[in-house]
């Protein structure tokens, strides 16, 4: 945490030990055959495992209160936490439920709904997914694609929302729906009447995605008009810093394997790290990640204390992973030569998943243009610049 002298960011020893708590978890439940086995599997995911990483760990509950039956802790807990899963391509609804549902639940006004919802996945009994328009990580209520209807005090809503990450086995369905006042937050139970999830072929099998179609399905209200847009803005923002964290990790599990590869592969009778090209790639992939990691944390550290804009920190961390991710997935497979995109290599995995997730909560390049909108457009120049005349 942060030092109130130095301003300098650091780990206690408690989130170190949170680190290697969720890194042996990750280790006897998320090898290379049991992700293959998983990412093909229905549901995608061991529900077992899951529910340990709630019960047992209370990974699932950090950031939320206490008195919510959560773990307590902050952002930054979580994002450790991410961090690991990320690493060990973690075959689960971490997306859906740890970076977005549950920081919308936390965030939503105290009703007995909120507690009934947010309890169960905390403890790992249920799982969700966040069925709301972003554009970029930003909440974008003229997209609403769903209608919701009152009658008698009861909420039911129609429509169809496209490839929603983590929906196909989620048990909850957090949707915002337009109603005679406004766009509102709904949760709705995946399994009641009324909803019909379609699985999508993806690119990356470990991150499945499924169209939503509502036909009068019964909603519970979670924010209403008044509410939605802080509650909805405030889970983009901590899921994307989680999605960086995420990203954090797959990265550095490739730079790891991309040296202990340099140091054992022989060319010409003497290990490829020795050659000055693939030392530069190294060097660049290891510069690549810690910026991002350094981004990662300062966006979760600025959510959890305020140190920083939220909007800025988010988008600064998003825009520099998956820039990061994406270029050590790409040198890694170059490290590794041709094997390193077989099926038969754990790295394509990798591969495809850090394109998928530079593809989720806004690009690289929608990001900068926000980071630029922010400190550029409203800049206040108080100063002149010389120019020469003569």
């Amino acid at each position: 945490m942060a030092d109130d002298k130095t301003e300098e960011f650091a780990f206690t020893p408690e989130q170190q030990e949170l680190r290697m708590a969720v890194r042996g978890f990750c280790a006897d439940n998320s090898d290379e055959a049991t992700v293959r086995r998983l990412m093909e599997s229905t549901p995608p995911f061991d529900e077992k495992a899951w529910a340990r990483l709630g019960s047992e760990l209370g990974v699932l509950g950090l950031g939320v209160p206490e008195e919510l039956d959560g773990s307590g802790g902050g952002i930054v807990d979580a994002a450790i936490a991410v961090e690991e899963l990320g690493a060990a391509l973690f075959c689960g609804p971490v997306f859906g439920t740890i970076a977005l549902s549950i920081p919308a639940l936390v965030a939503a006004p105290h009703t007995p709904v909120r507690r009934e919802v947010l309890s169960p996945l905390v403890t790992g009994a249920r799982t969700a997914a966040f069925a709301v328009p972003d554009r970029a990580g930003r909440f974008a209520g003229d997209a609403v694609t769903v209608e919701a209807t009152e009658s008698g005090g009861a909420w039911t809503v129609s429509g169809t929302i496209e490839r929603v990450v983590d929906a196909g086995a989620a048990d909850d369905l957090l949707l915002t729906a337009k109603g005679s006042d406004g766009v509102a937050l709904f949760v709705v139970d995946a399994a009641g009447s009324g909803v019909e999830r379609t699985a999508l072929s993806t690119m990356d099998s470990t991150r499945p995605q499924a169209t939503i179609r509502f036909h009068d399905a019964p909603a519970r209200l979670l924010a209403g008009p008044d509410e939605v847009e802080r509650v909805c803005r405030h889970a983009l923002h901590v899921g994307t810093v989680l999605l960086a964290a995420e990203q954090v990790g797959g990265a550095q599990h490739l730079l790891d394997r991309s040296v202990a590869y340099a140091q054992e592969r022989l060319q010409f009778g003497r290990p490829i790290g020795s050659f000055q090209a693939v030392k530069h790639r190294l060097a660049d992939m290891l510069v690549e990640q810690e910026h991002a990691r350094s981004a990662a944390y300062h966006a979760a550290w600025a959510l959890q204390d305020g140190a920083d804009d939220p909007a800025l920190a988010t988008s600064i961390a998003q825009a520099t992973c998956s820039a990061a991710y994406t270029r050590i997935a790409a040198d890694t497979v170059q490290v590794h030569g041709g094997i390193g995109f077989t099926w038969e290599h754990r790295t394509h995995l990798y591969f495809k998943r850090a394109f998928t997730d530079a593809a989720l909560l806004g690009s690289v390049e929608e990001h900068r243009d926000r980071i630029a909108e922010i400190v550029l457009d409203h800049a206040a120049i108080d100063y002149e610049v010389p120019v020469a005349t003569g």
